[in-house]
């Protein structure tokens, strides 16, 4: 088994458009392969900052090249607000991104936004657990968890990601898929995510950060050592995919305390 440094890449690219670019070039791929492979491409993703990445997957020649119609959506966080609200962030990636490439409706899984907290976090577990049974969602060997092809995070200045925070409780939390805080640190504050179990369960782990002020947070999650850093205060340091790998996507202003610039392998 490779050790998790071999399978952690960093590229670093000189503005966001270029690495917008090649994030589209590298989701796509995947996409090509896991359809080859397994006939579908689950995706989970996130909200805020990394839908301003996203964009080029709806260009040419992305929109007509990828297999829209296997691909199956699902968000790693989610804030348990309505649909239509301008926090969700499947409304967010919905006007960003799903709503102008052809991905069926059915394959878009959303949370329950009708019902509390705990409960919404409850079905969309029961929701990953159907499709864990029937396939179409992978399962990894080691640990039972769902292995999803790709699950894509963007990392905030205090280093978390997902919905999982500096110091929280759910950074613990092993025995759930999906798990709810009701106490986030920024509005609104009752959120569903992804444990860190699933997250590192994935086949594919990237995670987009970009701008300066990201650029210290982006030193210790990369490359501090233990006694450098608590790993529990920089949850993005906790990503570390157990038998997949981990792509770290950064523009020259987050890499800039200590990546070299490239496009490839870095620190």
């Amino acid at each position: 088994m490779a050790s998790s440094s071999e399978r952690k890449t960093v590229r670093v690219f000189e503005s966001i458009d270029e690495l917008a670019m090649i994030l589209a070039e590298y989701i796509s791929q995947l996409s090509e392969d896991y359809v080859r492979q397994r006939g579908c491409f689950t995706i989970a993703l996130t909200g805020g900052s990394l839908l301003t990445v996203m964009g080029k997957l709806c260009q040419s020649p992305y929109d007509r090249t990828v297999d829209w119609t296997k691909w199956h959506v699902f968000w790693a966080d989610e804030r348990v607000v309505a649909k239509n609200h301008v926090d969700s962030n499947c409304k967010q990636t919905k006007d960003a991104f799903l709503s102008k490439v052809p991905i069926l409706q059915s394959n878009i899984y959303s949370i329950n936004d009708h019902v509390s907290v705990a409960e919404a976090a409850r079905q969309y577990q029961f929701a990953i657990r159907q499709l864990v049974k029937i396939r179409t969602i992978d399962v990894s060997e080691s640990n039972d968890c769902p292995k999803f092809d790709l699950i894509l995070l963007g990392m905030e200045t205090d280093g978390h990601i997902a919905a999982l925070f500096p110091h929280h409780p759910a950074l613990q939390m092993r025995d759930e898929w999906v798990t709810y805080i009701i106490d986030s640190p920024e509005p609104p504050p009752e959120r569903i995510t992804f444990t860190l179990p699933v997250i590192n369960s994935a086949s594919n782990v990237a995670i987009v950060a970009t701008g300066k002020e990201k650029a210290r947070t982006v030193q210790y999650a990369i490359v501090a050592t233990d006694e450098d850093v608590d790993a529990s205060s920089l949850p993005a340091r906790m990503v570390q995919p157990t038998d997949g790998k981990l792509v770290w996507f950064l523009d020259e202003m987050a890499a800039s305390a200590n990546a070299r610039n490239g496009g490839g392998q870095a620190v």
